[in-house]
């Protein structure tokens, strides 16, 4: 690995242990102000919502501007604008709309600094598929245990000592992750001479994405299996509550099972990706989480819920390192951002339908109805794409992006189909770009 991304890597490790830190104390800041559910439900919302308005914008901008110095200034207005909350909670004049536009703001930041990061990695690693995999298995796993194990209890405890208290230990994550970026090595701006309009730069990269069969594939695994796992989610507490008589620790334990599962998914994800080829790696593991889903669904007691919670989140956890790093590999420099952001907003656009319908579902049959409905969805999903991400359509894909096939994608340089679609479509006199066109690989 680059010496580069040891320091990367930390500055993510330690921002994933500060965004646990201010998850666990942002609700819980929340409730000693409000016990209105729909107020709380409205700091809750508040920081995704940025992916859903600015998603595909955020892309097109971060594709214009340098992603280091993008990455190193969002953490740092983060580390000042978690300053304001700080003050107010030693002032005790903290409130709900404070909070709010507190998460709001910590959300576009999240949007600009993952988007950014995504695009950063393939030019540091230089496009390389396996050590792509590494490194998305290493930063994958970083982010778990940080923000799934570590930083929640962390911000409890912290909450303990004031409500001041967890928003300064994440706005010290998130200054001391600005100073490592900082110091990363400096990569070449992927953009074109010629800028056309943002909008414009911001269609042409949902086009790419939306025209690509491979990538379309990538993007709806995320998408449809956000569906079923927040109607999973949505009725969990209540699931193991009634049906497994689990009591409030040990539904602890129990997502604590998912995400050691994660984890171990995470690890393996690469040996699994070299064993049976990535695009059979990513239909196995998501027919895995489907399977999983099914089992946890008829689980006779807590001991076989944990496993399969265990075995869906190893299932997510591989999934999450293999999908992300196949697109870093094949997808220009120059529209990275515009796809890494596009396949985000759809998963983030369809997780709120998945918490509906899992709560309609509970409510119109019963508590487990939602669990089979997620399972037949996840296979589904998984018959559907699996000739989308077939290993044949993936080593095409990595053959046409590869350096020594064709144009350097590091260098921004548009790859030849890229090319020849523009050219098919403007007359060679116009002194006006022509709209962007994703290679037709259909």
């Amino acid at each position: 690995m680059p010496a580069g991304f040891g320091r990367l890597w930390t500055a993510q490790t330690v921002s994933s242990l500060g965004d646990g830190v201010s998850h666990a104390a942002l609700p819980l800041i929340a409730l000693t102000l409000t016990r209105d559910p729909m107020a709380l439900a409205v700091v809750t919302a508040a920081g995704t919502l940025p992916w859903l308005l600015f998603g595909v914008l955020g892309g097109a901008l971060v594709d214009r501007w340098d992603r280091r110095r993008t990455m190193w200034v969002v953490d740092a207005a983060r580390a000042v604008l978690l300053a304001i909350p700080a003050a107010a909670a030693a002032l005790d004049a903290l409130s709900i709309p404070l909070l709010t536009a507190v998460a709001f703001l910590l959300g576009l930041g999240g949007l600009f600094f993952d988007t950014a990061a995504t695009a950063y990695l393939p030019d540091l690693l230089g496009r390389d598929p396996a050590l792509l995999e590494r490194a998305n298995s290493r930063l994958r796993g970083a982010q778990t245990a940080m923000s799934g194990f570590a930083g929640p209890p962390a911000g409890s405890a912290l909450l303990g000592l004031g409500r001041a208290v967890p928003l300064l230990a994440d706005a010290v994550s998130f200054l001391l992750s600005a100073v490592l970026v900082r110091s990363l090595p400096a990569m070449p701006r992927p953009v074109p001479e010629v800028r056309e309009p943002l909008l414009r730069q911001a269609r042409a990269g949902a086009s790419y994405v939306f025209r690509d069969r491979l990538l379309l594939g990538l993007a709806l695994r995320p998408a449809v299996g956000n569906v079923a796992f927040l109607a999973v989610e949505t009725v969990l507490a209540l699931f193991a509550h009634d049906h497994l008589g689990i009591d409030t620790y040990g539904f602890g334990l129990l997502l604590t099972a998912e995400a050691t599962g994660g984890l171990l998914g995470a690890g393996i994800a690469s040996r699994l990706g070299r064993r049976l080829g990535t695009g059979t790696a990513l239909t196995c593991t998501a027919a895995v989480e489907g399977l999983a889903i099914l089992g946890l669904a008829a689980a006779p007691n807590p001991y076989v819920a944990g496993l399969a919670l265990a075995v869906c989140g190893a299932g997510m956890g591989a999934t999450m390192v293999l999908g992300p790093s196949l697109r870093q590999a094949i997808v220009p420099a120059h529209l990275m951002g515009r796809v890494a952001s596009t396949s985000r907003m759809l998963a983030m656009c369809a997780a709120p339908i998945g918490a509906f319908v899992g709560g309609w579902l509970a409510t119109t049959y019963d508590i487990r109805t939602p669990l089979y409905a997620a399972s037949v969805l996840l296979l589904a999903m998984t018959a559907v794409t699996a000739s989308m991400t077939s290993n044949r359509r993936v080593e095409a894909a990595l053959r046409a992006a590869a350096p020594a096939d064709g144009p350097d994608h590091r260098a921004g340089e548009e790859p030849k189909e890229f090319k020849e679609s523009k050219e098919a479509k403007e007359p060679k006199e116009a002194k006006e770009p022509a709209q962007e066109s994703a290679p037709d690989v259909l």
